[in-house]
C-alpha cells in the first residue's frame, strides 16, 4: 500500500472490506518468522494505523496456514552477540506491546498453525483473538534460555490466571485452539475453514459500529494491561539480560538441531 504505509515494506497490507485494514504476516518457507525488519515495522505500524482515518478495525493473520513461528533465530543470535542490536530490539519489543495496547482502532487476530513469539504477542494482545483447533500457541522463551519477556507477563495472568500462566510459560507447554478458548486465552475457537470469514465478519461489524463508544471501551479496558506495565517492563529487561548469558546460544542450537537443550 502507498501513503502512510509505504514505509512498511515487510508487511502485507490490504483492505478487504470498508474501513477494515488487513495485515498479513508472510515469510515463505519460514512459517512467517519475524525478521529484524519485520520486528521493527510491527512495532511502528500501530501508530500509523491509529492515525489512519480510513481504518476503523484491523484483521491480523498469517499466510500459508501459519500465524507466525516467532522471532527469526538469526535475529536472536544478533541480539545476543551485539549490544547495539540488543538495545534497539529491546525498545522495539517494548514499543510493539504498548503501541498495540494504545492503538485506538479495534484489532482482531486470526490464528492458525504455530503462534509463537512476537507474532503471538500480536495475536493475544488483539482486542478479539480467534484461533482454530490446529492453532499451536507456545511461549518458548524459557526453552530458548531467556525469561518470558515479549508480552507474556502483561497479559497471560489476566487472560487465563496465574496458575495456568506459570504452567505454560515455565514449561513452554503448547496450547491448541480448543484449550486456549477453554482457558480464556483467546476469544473464540472456530473451524479452520471459517477462520478468515469469521475474522472479517467481526471486524466489519466493529467497523460499522459507533467508533467513539468502541474506542473508549477499549481505552478503559486496556487500563488493566497498563496497570501491569511495570511487570511487563521487568520481564522484558530480564529477557534481554538473559540474552547476554550462555544459555541462549545452547537454546538456539537445540532448536536448530531439533534436540532437547542441555543447559
Amino acid at each position: 500500500m502507498d501513503g502512510a504505509y509505504a514505509a512498511f515494506s515487510s508487511l502485507e497490507l490490504d483492505r478487504p472490506a470498508t474501513h477494515v485494514l488487513r495485515l498479513t504476516l508472510r515469510a515463505p518457507g519460514r512459517l512467517n518468522a519475524v525478521s529484524g525488519t519485520m520486528h521493527r515495522e510491527l512495532a511502528a505500524v500501530w501508530r500509523a494505523i491509529g492515525d489512519d482515518d480510513e481504518t476503523r478495525a484491523v484483521v491480523v493473520r498469517g499466510a500459508d496456514g501459519a500465524f507466525s513461528a516467532g522471532g527469526d533465530l538469526d535475529l536472536v543470535l544478533e541480539i545476543a552477540n551485539d549490544a547495539e542490536t540488543r538495545r534497539r530490539v529491546f525498545h522495539e519489543a517494548r514499543d510493539l506491546v504498548y503501541n498495540i495496547i494504545d492503538c485506538p482502532k479495534i484489532v482482531v487476530s486470526a490464528m492458525t498453525g504455530p503462534a509463537v513469539g512476537a507474532g503471538l504477542a500480536i495475536g493475544l494482545l488483539a482486542d478479539i483473538s480467534i484461533a482454530t483447533p490446529s492453532t499451536r500457541i507456545v511461549d518458548g522463551h524459557t526453552k530458548l534460555g531467556v525469561a518470558a519477556g515479549d508480552h507474556a507477563a502483561i497479559v497471560w495472568p489476566l487472560l487465563c490466571g496465574m496458575a495456568k500462566a506459570k504452567y505454560h510459560l515455565l514449561l513452554c507447554e503448547p496450547v491448541d485452539g480448543v484449550e486456549a478458548e477453554r482457558l480464556g486465552l483467546v476469544s473464540l475457537c472456530v473451524p479452520e475453514e471459517e477462520l478468515e470469514d469469521r475474522a472479517l465478519e467481526i471486524a466489519s461489524r466493529l467497523a460499522a459500529g459507533a467508533q467513539p463508544a468502541l474506542r473508549h471501551t477499549k481505552l478503559a479496558l486496556n487500563n488493566w494491561l497498563r496497570t501491569a506495565g511495570p511487570t511487563f517492563d521487568a520481564s522484558l529487561a530480564l529477557e534481554f539480560l538473559d540474552m547476554t548469558g550462555p544459555d541462549v546460544h545452547e537454546g538456539v542450537a537445540a532448536v536448530r538441531e531439533k534436540r532437547p537443550p542441555r543447559f
